[in-house]
């Protein structure tokens, strides 16, 4: 349950930063914004993992390595991706993790999901379908989205087979740092001095809490928690998007968005028994 609350937190930051990067980015190139996130949540992790970082050994800092990269790769095949395609299309790829990561698990490790976790993909994904809707985009477009997708299921996928293993600060330090190379590599031709606090304050919120402290709480909670699980909780970042997009930019889904909503939390709780339960005794409480 600890682990099922911090990805529900991560999920809940991403979603609310939504709000403050589509601000920021209108004015402020979108690649040097994610290279510059991620140098900012490389020095937040520095203060206390640079002590820690031998404790990783060569292959933990290997796979750290790769899982940054992977992320680095996600958001630019993703950024790619929305350039060339419509934003509806954009989110219900993305959202597709929650099927390619059980079956990469299944392909690279071998790793079996079990039938109430494949019931609450299915819901999930129905869920994802109401929530953005189903458009018609670039094909190039579609498939840049959906390369964004798998790499993302890949290193989800990845976290969990290593996580276990390694010092989970000193894993999540050199993988922002990894994905700051990545990134930093990609923005080069675009750097520029951010000014105002419209880009600097969006710059702070996902540097430390979107990255540092959400990919640190991922690390964290799958040495408790498959890869299937965490791409199914996953799911709920558009939803919250959606609620804070409501609440704070006056964002309007309809009757079908909401049902969407609704759908995916029956996707999650139907792989999460012991999630339903809670959630029913706390009901009864009330």
């Amino acid at each position: 349950m600890r682990a099922l609350v911090a990805l529900v937190a991560v999920t809940a930051v991403w979603g609310v930063t939504f709000v403050q990067v589509k601000d920021a980015i209108a004015i402020y190139p979108l690649l040097p914004f994610l290279a510059l996130r991620f140098a900012i949540a490389s020095l937040t992790l520095a203060i206390a993992g640079a002590a820690r970082l031998r404790m990783l050994g060569r292959d933990g800092a290997f796979a750290a390595v790769v899982a940054g990269l992977l992320v680095a790769a996600g958001y630019t095949l993703q950024t790619a991706g929305l350039a060339r395609t419509s934003v509806s299309s954009t989110g219900f790829i993305t959202g597709m993790y929650v099927v390619l990561t059980p079956l990469l698990a299944l392909a690279l490790f071998r790793i079996r999901v079990g039938a109430a976790a494949w019931t609450g993909v299915a819901v999930a994904t129905a869920g994802l379908a109401m929530l953005t809707g189903v458009h018609a985009g670039s094909v190039l477009g579609d498939l840049l989205v959906l390369a964004g997708s798998a790499v993302y299921s890949v290193q989800i996928v990845l976290i969990e087979r290593y996580a276990p293993r390694y010092d989970a600060l000193a894993f999540t330090l050199v993988e922002m740092l990894a994905a700051l190379a990545g990134l930093g590599v990609v923005a080069a031709p675009d750097y520029a001095v951010p000014h105002g606090w419209t880009v600097w304050g969006a710059l702070l919120v996902t540097g430390v809490f979107a990255s540092a402290l959400a990919f640190l709480a991922q690390t964290w909670a799958q040495r408790r928690m498959s890869a299937t699980r965490t791409a199914l909780v996953f799911t709920l970042e558009p939803v919250w998007a959606a609620v804070f997009g409501y609440t704070l930019a006056g964002d309007r889904l309809g009757l079908l968005g909401w049902a969407g909503c609704a759908v995916i939390m029956a996707g999650i709780l139907l792989a999460e028994p012991a999630a339903a339960g809670a959630l029913v005794r706390l009901v009864r409480r009330a």
